[in-house]
């Protein structure tokens, strides 16, 4: 997934993003996510949003895909990809930037709809003056 200058193959990361998206269950939105983070060690790992008649127990895709990767023993992200079927590119939802800042605060983040229309940031980016453990102190 990434070379050894660290180049990330994003087509790669985000078409493993789009096979998770077909696993998404969204009767209640119908609005179908999916992600896939590619982990410093090179692997990938892919999530779909799972939600819950109880709104607020729904998942995010990208969060899927993260904890995946955590799960599985990856404590570093270098890159997230999130696909939709949108109109526009659909940057992650608050929640899913703080989890990612936990394990991947310089993650690129590439983001892509339908049409292929893509754009990317760094985690840093969409989330200025994050939150972490060191302002625990």
């Amino acid at each position: 997934m990434s070379d050894p200058d660290g180049v990330i193959d994003r087509d790669a990361l985000l078409a493993a993003a789009w096979r998770a998206r077909e696993q998404a269950y969204a009767p209640y939105s119908g609005f179908a996510v999916g992600a896939a983070v590619l982990g410093i060690s090179g692997r990938i790992f892919a999530g779909a949003n799972v939600e819950n008649a109880s709104y607020g127990l729904t998942i995010c895709a990208e969060r899927v895909a993260i904890t995946a990767a955590v799960s599985a023993g990856e404590r570093r992200i270098a890159a997230l990809a999130v696909v939709t079927g949108a109109s526009q590119p659909t940057p992650p939802c608050g929640a899913c930037r703080q989890v990612l800042w936990e394990f991947g605060p310089e993650a690129e983040v590439v983001v892509e709809n339908r049409r292929g229309e893509r754009r990317h940031w760094t985690a840093r980016e969409l989330l200025p003056e994050a939150f972490d453990s060191g302002r625990l102190a």
